[in-house]
C-alpha cells in the first residue's frame, strides 16, 4: 500500500510539472521532450556548376545555347519543377504497399500465483501457474485479391495443480488461411487500378515537367535578347548623346564667332541635356535586365560570378534565309510533339481508370475463406491413478512440431461470407466524381487543343510580321540615315538652322533602335513558334533524362 501511494504522489508531481514547462511556453516543453536535441543540419544545396568556364577577360561570355545549358543546371525553378517527378515516382512505390508481405512475430511470459479456494484446483495451498507463449506469421495479398495468411504458434503451460496429467504442457499450432473475393476486389483490375492511376500521374509529371523545361528555355531565349536590346539601345542612346553633343560644340563655336544668335544655343543645349537622361535610363534598365538574366542561370548566387559584366556574343540580325512554316504544318507538329496533349490524354486514361473502380465499389463485398491446420502436444505426462502421480513419458517441442507439420490432428474448414450494403451513398458519389471529372477533363482536352491552335497560328503570324517589320526597319533606318546626312550639310551650308538636324539626329537613334527591336522581336518570334510546335527543346539540342528510383 505504502509504494503504491508513492507511485501515485511521484506521478502527481509529474504531471504538475509538465503542464507547468507547457503553460510557460512551447518550448521549454519541446526541449524537455527532446525534440530539439541533436537535429541535424539541412543538408546544403550545391553550388552553380559550369559558370566559372564561361569567364573570360573579367567578364561572363555566353551564346544564347551556353545560357540554356547554364539555366537548365542552375535555375531554382527548374529544380524545383523536377520534384513533382520524384514524388510520382514515390506514389508508383507506395501503389506497390498493399501487396507487400508481412512478417510477425510475438513473445510472452507470465506467471500467476493466487490462493486456492477449491479443491478442484488440484492444490490447498497456492495456485502456480506459468504460461509461455510464441507465435510467428507472414501474410500476403496478391494482385488477384487472394490474400494468404500463414501462422506457427507454440505454448508452454506449468502449474503446480496435481490435477494436470501432463505438467508443463507443450503445444504447437500451424494454419494456412486462404481469402479470395469472389465480386468486388476480385480479379487484377480492381487491385491493380490504383498502380496503374500512380503510373498514368508519373507520366503526367513527366509530361508537365517538358512543359516546365520549354517555359524555362523561352523564358531565358527572352531575357537574353532582352539583354541585348537593352545593351545596343544604350550605345544607341550613347551615339546619340554623341551627335548631340557635337551640334552644341557646333553652336557654341559658331555663337563665339557671332555667326549664330544667343537665344538658338539653347535647343541644342536642351537636346544634349535630353539625350544624356536618355542614356542614364538606358544604362539602369540594361543592369535590370542583367540582373534577371543572371537569375535564370544561376549567376545570382555566386558573388564572385554576379559581379561579372555580361558578353553576349549571339547577334540579333538573322543569318542566312529566313525560316517560314504555314499554320497547318505547325499545327501538325504541334500535335505531335506538344506535352499538354499528352497531359490531357493520360488525364482521360485515368479518369477511365477511376470510373471502372468506382464501379467495382458499388459490387457486394461476397468472400471465401478456407483454412487447414495441424496441432501437437507434447510435455511431461503423469499417471494421476498413482499416488503420488508417477511420470510416464515425457516429450518435448520437437515431438510436438512433429505432429503439427506432420498433420497428425489436423483441423479444416471454410467460410462464404456476403457483405450487402442497401444502400451505397459514399460509393454511388465517388462515381458520380468520377464521372464529371472525366467529362471535365475532355472540356479540358478542348481548351488545351483550342489554346495551342491560338497560340500556333499567332505565332506563324507573329512571324511573318516580325520577317516585315524587320526589312520595313532597315529601310526606314537607311532612309533617316541619309535624311541627317543631307540636313547637316545643309546646316554647314546655312540652308537651314540646327532644329532639323537635332530633329533628324532624334529620328534616326530611333529608327535605329526600332530596327534593333525588330531583330530581336524576330528572335523572339521564332522561339515563341519554337515553342507553339513543340520543337524548342530539340532545336536547342536538350535532351531531357528521366530520373530513376
Amino acid at each position: 500500500m505504502g509504494r503504491l501511494c508513492s507511485f501515485l504522489v511521484a506521478a502527481f508531481f509529474t504531471l504538475m510539472c509538465v503542464a507547468s514547462l507547457y503553460g510557460q511556453s512551447s518550448w521549454p516543453l519541446k526541449t524537455s521532450l527532446a525534440f530539439n536535441s541533436s537535429q541535424k543540419p539541412l543538408a546544403q544545396l550545391p553550388a552553380p556548376e559550369g559558370l566559372q568556364d564561361h569567364v573570360a577577360n573579367g567578364k561572363l561570355v555566353l551564346t544564347l545555347d551556353d545560357s540554356i545549358r547554364l539555366a537548365l543546371a542552375n535555375n531554382t525553378d527548374i529544380h524545383i519543377d523536377r520534384a513533382q517527378i520524384d514524388f510520382a515516382l514515390d506514389s508508383v512505390q507506395r501503389a506497390h504497399s498493399p501487396f507487400d508481405p508481412l512478417a510477425t512475430s510475438t513473445f510472452s511470459d507470465s506467471r500467476a500465483k493466487s490462493p486456492a479456494i477449491s479443491l478442484v484446483q488440484g492444490t490447498t495451498s497456492i495456485l502456480d501457474t506459468l504460461s509461455q507463449s510464441f507465435g510467428l506469421g507472414y501474410s500476403q495479398t496478391f494482385q488477384t485479391g487472394t490474400n494468404l495468411q500463414a501462422s506457427v504458434s507454440g505454448n508452454k503451460s506449468a502449474t503446480n495443480s496435481n490435477l494436470a496429467f501432463v505438467n508443463p504442457s507443450l503445444s504447437t499450432n500451424v494454419q494456412f488461411t486462404l481469402t479470395q473475393p469472389l465480386l468486388r476486389n476480385f480479379g487484377f483490375f480492381p487491385n491493380r487500378a490504383p498502380i496503374l492511376i500512380a503510373q498514368s500521374n508519373l507520366k503526367q509529371a513527366r509530361a508537365n515537367f517538358i512543359v516546365e523545361v520549354n517555359n524555362i528555355i523561352l523564358q531565358v531565349v527572352g531575357d537574353y535578347w532582352s539583354v541585348i536590346l537593352a545593351r545596343d539601345n544604350l550605345e544607341v542612346q550613347r551615339k546619340s548623346l554623341e551627335e548631340a553633343q557635337k551640334s552644341y560644340d557646333h553652336d557654341k563655336k559658331a555663337l563665339s564667332l557671332g555667326a549664330l544668335p544667343p537665344l538658338d544655343i539653347y535647343r541644342s543645349e536642351s537636346q544634349v541635356a535630353s539625350r544624356r537622361v536618355g542614356v542614364i535610363q538606358a544604362e539602369y534598365e540594361l543592369k535590370q535586365r542583367a540582373d534577371i538574366f543572371r537569375r535564370d542561370l544561376g549567376a545570382d548566387l555566386d558573388p564572385n560570378i554576379r559581379a561579372l559584366d555580361l558578353d553576349l556574343t549571339d547577334q540579333p540580325a538573322p543569318a542566312g534565309e529566313l525560316p517560314g512554316m504555314d499554320i497547318a504544318t505547325a499545327l501538325s507538329r504541334a500535335l505531335a510533339n506538344r506535352p499538354e496533349f499528352d497531359i490531357a490524354r493520360e488525364q482521360l486514361a485515368s479518369d477511365e481508370l477511376s470510373i471502372r473502380l468506382a464501379h467495382n465499389n458499388l459490387k457486394p463485398d461476397l468472400q471465401l475463406s478456407g483454412f487447414y491446420s495441424g496441432n501437437g502436444v507434447a510435455g511431461n505426462e503423469f499417471n494421476l491413478n498413482t499416488t503420488p502421480p508417477q511420470l510416464s513419458s515425457s516429450t518435448g517441442f520437437g515431438d510436438s512440431f512433429s505432429q503439427t507439420f506432420h498433420f497428425t490432428y489436423p483441423a479444416y474448414g471454410a467460410s462464404l461470407s456476403l457483405n450487402l450494403p442497401i444502400r451505397r451513398h459514399s460509393a454511388q458519389a465517388n462515381l458520380a466524381d468520377a464521372l464529371v471529372g472525366r467529362s471535365r477533363d475532355q472540356y479540358q482536352e478542348r481548351r488545351i487543343n483550342q489554346s495551342i491552335t491560338l497560340e500556333v497560328t499567332n505565332a506563324v503570324h507573329a512571324l511573318e510580321q516580325a520577317k516585315l517589320s524587320m526589312e520595313a526597319a532597315k529601310v526606314a533606318t537607311d532612309l533617316a540615315r541619309d535624311t541627317l546626312h543631307a540636313d547637316e550639310r545643309k546646316y554647314e551650308l546655312g540652308a537651314e538652322p540646327v532644329f532639323f538636324v537635332l530633329d533628324a539626329q532624334t529620328q534616326l537613334a530611333q529608327a535605329e533602335l526600332n530596327h534593333i527591336q525588330s531583330q530581336v522581336n524576330y528572335q523572339l518570334a521564332v522561339a515563341q513558334l519554337d515553342h507553339a510546335t513543340g520543337d524548342l527543346v530539340d532545336h536547342h539540342h536538350v535532351q531531357i533524362i528521366e530520373p530513376h528510383k
